[in-house]
């Protein structure tokens, strides 16, 4: 496989048919034998996406598709591949997702977490969802354009990126550092946790597509007092402070704070459940997001800010006063929410504790009226008539906020058609991760259609 280079398309025309039986066959396959490569991300520079690298770059390459595999630090591989558009003057389009996955306990699960084993019409494993699925739904879409002979209209640049799971910074991270003209020309990307299939009622599909993400603040909190001796009177004891700012931010009620993308968000699922969503209905979201069902866990957690104490350590005997206590909280920011939110902590920290940055990520949000997003909502459409598309913003974090430093608007766009009772989002990070085969071939799909621009044919 080549480690540099780009493929030139060469022989590759617009228009026909596309997404044939083979790549139907493929995308299941390749999710499969992906979930076999056990890419385990446990943070703290302990990854091997190596091995998944390699097995993308090969099929890339087998499509003629000259792909780039770049190693930020041993193990660590990322792959890059650009296909020209028809019109090399149009702004590029980047497709991403991550190779890592995180841990997964085989005792925990009914099947080995990492067997790709296909049963019952189901691919189960680490990563079916988070996001294996995504990675073959690429691969199988643009082998079929080879195939075929097409070109997509704009030019698409693929990554295949490390460490997602982590801090991005082996992958996300180090490409737009290091390697930011392989993303030249790319004006938006689209990525993970989107466009599946919620059964709000009996009658109800919803596709929620991502047009945002909170950002990223997790914290380190440090606690000073006087050390001595447990059985003495202590009134400079750091294990209380810590106990009591903790206390603070856990309980802390954050005002409300409605983004552009959230207020669409809710007014379109409000007209979807017959909710009146005018001004005056927004003076008490709340209550508003109450009357929703359950489409209301799409806009609840990004209403306001967040912050959530996850880790506590302090102390080494149980009879000695340690002289200081750390803790960690996974704060989370909407998009102008940072200086309330550094202000906020401040306060509630208090005198005897102080806070650093332990990880902080930009807030994002992305046009709901752009073409981009017609297209997508176009083709969910075409492939499931009669559902609806709604964009919502993300509680957590993808890539994209890596790659919006170059200028890149993101969306979560990974279509998947789930049966009712199918919990997509409890099997993120869960035991027993599952695909059905049958959401992956409407995946691949819908992709297509989106990618080569048909909704404007």
């Amino acid at each position: 496989m080549a480690e540099q280079g780009r493929s030139q398309g060469a022989g590759i025309t617009a228009g026909g048919p596309v997404v044939d039986g083979r790549a139907l066959d493929e995308v299941v396959r390749f999710t499969s034998e992906l979930i076999r490569i056990d890419t385990t991300n446990r943070g703290g520079g302990d990854g091997n996406e190596r091995p998944a690298a390699e097995y993308v770059a090969t099929q890339l390459a087998d499509a003629g598709i000259e792909p780039l595999v770049l190693e930020s630090a041993p193990r660590r591989a990322n792959v890059v591949a650009r296909i020209p558009g028809a019109d090399r003057s149009a702004d590029a389009l980047l497709l991403h997702g991550h190779l890592d996955v995180v841990p997964a306990e085989a005792a925990d699960w009914t099947v080995h977490p990492f067997s790709g084993e296909i049963r019952d019409g189901v691919v189960w494993g680490r990563g079916a969802i988070d996001m294996k699925n995504a990675l073959a739904m690429t691969l199988a879409t643009v082998r079929a354009w080879a195939r075929a002979g097409q070109r997509p209209p704009r030019d698409i640049v693929l990554a295949f990126t490390a460490d997602e799971e982590d801090s991005a910074a082996y992958g996300a991270g180090f490409l737009a550092k290091k390697h930011a003209d392989l993303f030249e020309g790319c004006t938006e990307g689209v990525s993970e946790s989107g466009a599946y299939t919620f059964h709000a009622t009996d009658d109800l599909r919803i596709y929620p597509v991502g047009a945002g993400e909170r950002g990223t603040a997790w914290l380190k909190l440090t606690a000073h007092g006087r050390a001595g001796h447990g059985s003495k009177v202590n009134h400079d004891n750091a294990v209380s402070h810590l106990a009591a700012a903790i206390t603070r931010i856990g309980e802390h009620r954050w005002p409300v704070r409605i983004t552009d993308t959230v207020r669409s968000a809710i007014t379109e699922l409000a007209a979807l459940y017959g909710v009146p969503a005018d001004p005056a209905a927004f003076a008490d979201v709340d209550a508003l997001i109450g009357r929703l069902g359950t489409a209301a866990t799409f806009v609840e957690p990004t209403i306001r800010n967040s912050a959530n104490p996850t880790m506590l350590d302090a102390g080494y005997k149980v009879n000695v006063i340690p002289g200081t206590a750390t803790a960690f909280v996974d704060g989370r920011t909407l998009p102008g929410g940072e200086a309330e939110f550094d202000e906020t902590i401040d306060r509630l920290t208090g005198p005897h504790v102080d806070w650093e940055f332990y990880h902080r990520e930009v807030a994002l949000e992305a046009p709901v009226t752009s073409p981009t997003f017609a297209a997508m909502s176009e083709a969910l459409l075409h492939f499931d008539p009669g559902a609806h598309v709604v964009p919502f913003c993300m509680s957590g974090g993808t890539d994209a906020k890596h790659f919006s430093r170059l200028g890149i608007t993101g969306y979560g766009f990974s279509p998947l058609k789930l049966p009712p009772g199918f919990d997509y989002q409890a099997l993120f990070h869960g035991v027993d991760e599952h695909v059905p085969v049958a959401a992956l071939h409407f995946g691949v799909q819908v992709l297509d259609r989106f990618l080569r621009g048909e909704a404007a044919r």
